[in-house]
């Protein structure tokens, strides 16, 4: 075989390597709207850690992409607010977990929601949660907590329009 067949054939190898190891680890996701902004904005293109939750459970914080509980065939990308055991309640667009109000810097004053949702005790691997966007955004305040099961993957980073991580 010439010196070029050797290169096609080991950069074939090297392409089905990469997608047989890393397809399942990861996934490309693209934002579509803007109820995650300012920490994801409309087309945004994220990578999604498939495996993030293999030996941990989600946490307060993180951005998910999870499958719509209405419809699985659609995915979203949302912020926990809540997980099992946490008790929550919003107070004019105020979250409050366990008593706590939360520090949510990552929400724009012109983002924030005016609603009230009275207190409720998230059940074991449930989570409630929330676009960055408050005032825009379809999320467990409108069709309920995500069980732990519909949970693809965390969010880990921004690839485009520009490379950086999530606060």
């Amino acid at each position: 075989m010439t010196r070029a067949r050797w290169t096609v054939v080991a950069v074939v190898a090297a392409c089905l390597l990469v997608a047989v190891v890393v397809g399942p680890l990861f996934h490309l996701g693209r934002i579509e709207g803007l109820a995650m902004a300012p920490t994801l904005g409309n087309q945004d293109r994220v990578i999604i850690n498939r495996w993030a939750y293999a030996m941990s459970s989600p946490r307060r914080g993180d951005v998910v992409m999870l499958r719509y509980p209405r419809d699985q065939r659609k995915a979203f990308i949302k912020r926990i607010i809540a997980e099992g055991g946490d008790t929550l309640r919003v107070e004019d667009g105020r979250v409050f977990v366990n008593d706590q109000l939360l520090e949510d810097a990552y929400v724009a004053p012109d983002a924030r929601s005016h609603e009230n949702l009275g207190s409720q005790v998230i059940p074991a691997r449930s989570y409630f949660v929330m676009g960055d966007r408050r005032n825009n955004s379809s999320d467990s305040r409108h069709w309920g907590l995500v069980q732990e099961d519909l949970i693809v993957g965390r969010v880990v980073v921004r690839i485009w329009p520009s490379v950086g991580t999530l606060k």
